[in-house]
């Protein structure tokens, strides 16, 4: 019996890294995440605060996990207040994080980008290539 418990241990601490039993509701996927840019031409519908376990006992669970965690959860609870643009107040902390809730429509949001700051040609709209990232 001791033995099975201590084989269990270890298996139940990693399936806690995974994002089981957080899923994007249907209404969340037509909310855009907007990492950068200026929301000024959007109208504020508030903020809200989402929070995970962002380590399990002594065990820090991995950090692009908890972010992605945390903004399903953010873009969930931005549905539900009609927004359809979210953005990042601030970085997590313990787990929680602070979001903005933005009603946008059909407002392009410009990313921002200092003046001086040089212009890469391979960012160009239509040239970036994206590709998920799989984490344990």
């Amino acid at each position: 019996m001791r033995k099975t418990l201590l084989l269990l241990v270890p298996v139940l601490l990693l399936s806690a890294c995974s994002n089981w039993g957080i899923t994007m509701d249907d209404a969340a996927k037509n909310v855009r995440t907007a990492w950068t840019g200026d929301l000024s031409g959007c109208r504020d519908l508030g903020k809200v605060t989402v929070s995970v376990m962002d380590h399990v006992g002594p065990v820090n669970r991995n950090g692009i996990t908890v972010r992605d965690e945390l903004e399903v959860l953010a873009r969930n609870e931005a549905a539900k207040m009609h927004a359809d643009t979210i953005k990042p107040l601030a970085d997590p902390v313990d787990g929680s994080q602070p979001w903005g809730a933005y009603q946008c429509g059909a407002h392009q949001i410009m990313p921002t980008r200092s003046p001086n700051a040089p212009v890469d040609p391979a960012g160009a709209p239509g040239k970036a290539q994206t590709f998920p990232v799989h984490s344990g």
